[in-house]
């Protein structure tokens, strides 16, 4: 990189940078499928180091396609991009499946490699929602007059009950209380300034100083000065010091701020480069040119389908195996960075836009599907209906904003040495961030990664009360945009009774989920759905719908079910384990993970840490509670009064010890039925293809 290069052709040699990548370590795979490794130990560590290369590509690609301004680019990077997240998830199941575990321990890999924890975090790409941004604000409005107008209709329906009105003694009786109660405020004043009064003439009268004398005043300017010389001579050779231990860049290279672009600067370029009239121009004309012969071609394809409705077709897994060992190998072809746009002149192309005879053949796909639904579209629309019933009836909710970034943990540092010593770290809240995001935001947002990707369709997070189940669930939905659809035991209690009304129920809210996708369809305290002790009149009526449920949905279909409990021990596990295909257990923070915890929410809530509030010691002593606990205690103790006094009574850590010691934490006897039920759960996935994520 050179000062002079500019942003565009900077992001284009990271985009051809992170491609040679690809190549060489595509070439690097093939090779270790020449030679056949039967020590597992160094299988894992073949996974391990190809996982955190792709990470490292996938890092870079995403970076290269949000900030480039050229259209096409972009959508080729998107398509190596889709095919990368496919090879992760892909180097993720085999590694579960070799350490029959969720959680990995790769510190000494990273060590080796010379990487930090953060370059392995997952980053969620910003495309899932920025290419979709229109329909999800015209969905959010949709979802928003439905309730306002559920809200006014119930309220109009409600007795209002009729106000009394006061007689002419309880009034008089109202207003000398008001009066007596503002002439004692007043009096209150009054009495106040008699008493500074009083107590300013008792002091003693100070002389009034004559000042500094002219020598004494010249050394008082002179030591202000040379401390605020020394102190730049410090931070100097602070900053010198910094950067000959390599933990920070050379000044020479802090040109690199300039590619660092205004982010909405960027999306208003590419929201203006999207909007231009070259694409509505190109699109016309195709239709006028091309209309009528695609039109008639698409009806006779389809009378010729409806004649040959009984051909079979393989499953896209078992398509996918002509591949080789990735499904996403024609994803990753590099035929169009070297033949179209590596040597590529495009000093013509100032605008970085869009290559018209490229842009045809993408027009002439979209003509293509909108006349196709002009042809077959030969039946009634009922989704807006379902949607607004589902809405109505509460299962369909607004999910709240909350980004995968706002579930603060740490990682677990001590995770490999643990390993190496045989004896299971216990999982961090970190580890269950990149969980979330392998399996639930990554998929759901990419179709074609959901199609040829492992399949995950079912997922479940337990863990005590207050470690944040449902805030991941709310998490999925904002990353990926995706609709959510509450099937929780208060939420379906009382609604669509009998066998008739449950089926159809779910086949309304499986209709909408594909047609609307992506989407997620949570059941909070899942454990009802499958009690011990079955009634069939309750929120356990759902026990035996649900595998129907998920055997409905295929590889095409974004749709992911997520259920969430405290109590998992209380299920009868032999149909619990046949939903959830995955099954992540949650745990208390440790000590890394609650610093950083109690240091986030303070700030969060308008608090100020100083060297009275001591955040270790809170970390330390706050062992054994939740992070909800934590919100709780933050909210309680930073009241509006307590924030307005911050400046001359700085906030003490026992203010917060004090609250934390009228709660209840997570007792060893919780964690320990946390622990046998994970083990039950393992026996019974043994043969599955599933797998729980555990900790002993």
């Amino acid at each position: 990189f050179t000062p002079t290069m500019s942003p565009e052709n900077h992001f284009r040699k990271m985009w051809t940078d992170a491609q040679k990548d690809l190549d060489i370590q595509l070439q690097r795979e093939r090779e270790e499928l020449l030679q056949p490794e039967q020590d597992l130990v160094k299988v894992f560590r073949m996974l391990a180091t190809s996982y955190i290369k792709y990470v490292q590509i996938f890092r870079t690609l995403e970076t290269a396609h949000d900030q480039l301004l050229h259209q096409q680019k972009r959508a080729l990077i998107r398509q190596v991009l889709d095919g990368v997240i496919g090879r992760i998830l892909e180097l993720k199941k085999e590694m579960v499946d070799l350490e029959k575990s969720e959680f990995h321990y790769i510190g000494n890999i990273l060590e080796d490699l010379k990487l930090l924890p953060v370059d392995m975090e997952i980053p969620i790409p910003r495309y899932f929602i920025k290419e979709q941004l229109e329909v999800l604000q015209q969905r959010e409005k949709i979802l928003d007059q439905i309730l306002l107008f559920w809200i006014c209709y119930t309220s109009d329906l409600l007795e209002i009950e009729p106000v009394e009105a006061m007689t002419f003694e309880e009034a008089i009786k109202v207003i000398q209380v008001a009066e007596r109660a503002r002439q004692g405020r007043c009096r209150a004043v009054y009495m106040k300034r008699i008493y500074l009064a009083e107590k300013r003439a008792k002091q003693p009268k100070v002389e009034i100083e004559t000042g500094l004398s002219p020598d004494d005043a010249a050394t008082r300017i002179q030591k202000v000065w040379r401390g605020c010389v020394q102190r730049k001579k410090t931070e100097n050779l602070r900053e010198e010091e910094m950067v000959f231990l390599g933990m920070s860049l050379p000044p020479h290279l802090n040109a690199m701020s300039i590619l660092q672009m205004d982010a909405e600067q960027v999306n208003a370029l590419q929201g203006e480069i999207q909007e231009r009239d070259d694409e509505i121009y190109v699109k016309n004309k195709l239709r006028e040119a091309e209309g009528l012969g695609i039109k008639e071609t698409l009806r006779d394809q389809i009378g010729q389908c409806f004649i040959e409705c009984r051909t079979y077709f393989l499953p896209p897994a078992a398509a996918g195996k002509t591949n080789g060992f990735c499904n996403f190998l024609p994803l990753f072809c590099s035929f169009w960075i070297t033949a179209v746009w590596q040597n590529r002149d495009e000093r013509w192309d100032f605008l970085q836009d869009h290559d018209p005879e490229l842009m045809k053949e993408e027009k002439r796909e979209e003509v293509e599907k909108e006349i196709r639904v002009q042809v077959s579209n030969n039946w009634p629309w009922t989704i807006d209906s379902l949607y607004e019933e589902l809405v109505e009836e509460g299962l369909l909710i607004k999910a709240k904003t909350v980004n995968l970034s706002d579930y603060v943990g740490e990682y677990s540092y001590l995770g490999t040495t643990l390993r190496q010593a045989d004896r299971e770290p216990v999982p961090s809240l970190a580890d269950v961030r990149q969980l979330i995001a392998l399996y639930g935001i990554l998929p759901l947002g990419s179709e074609i990664v959901h199609e040829k990707a492992p399949l995950v369709k079912a997922l479940l997070l337990a863990g005590p009360a207050g470690v944040g189940k449902k805030m991941l669930v709310h998490a999925i939905c904002t990353e990926t945009g995706a609709n959510l659809f509450n099937l929780s035991a208060s939420s379906i209690t009382g609604k669509y009774p009998g066998k008739s009304g449950l089926q159809m129920m779910l086949h309304m809210v499986l209709k909408v989920a594909k047609q609307l996708q992506p989407s997620v369809v949570w059941i909070g305290d899942t454990e009802k759905i499958f009690p011990k002790a079955a009634s069939k009149m309750g929120p356990e009526r759902l026990e035996k719908m649900l595998p129907k449920f998920l055997k409905a949905l295929r590889a095409p279909d974004r749709v992911l079910l997520v259920g969430t409990t405290n109590r998992p021990f209380n299920a009868n596990l032999k149909p619990f384990c046949k939903v959830y295909q995955k099954i992540i257990v949650i745990p208390r923070p440790d000590y890394a993970s609650r610093f950083v915890l109690w240091k986030h929410i303070i700030l969060q809530n308008g608090g100020v840490i100083t060297n009275l509030l001591n955040i270790s010691c809170l970390a330390k002593v706050s062992d054994g509670f939740t992070p909800g606990q934590f919100i709780r205690a933050v909210q309680a103790v930073l009241t509006k009064l307590r924030l307005l006094q911050m400046s001359r009574k700085p906030l003490r850590t026992d203010e917060f010890i004090g609250f934390l010691a009228t709660q209840d934490p997570v007792y060893r006897e919780e964690e320990e039925a946390f622990k046998v039920m994970l083990r039950a759960v393992n026996c019974k996935k043994r043969g599955h293809s599933g797998s729980a994520g555990c900790f002993t």
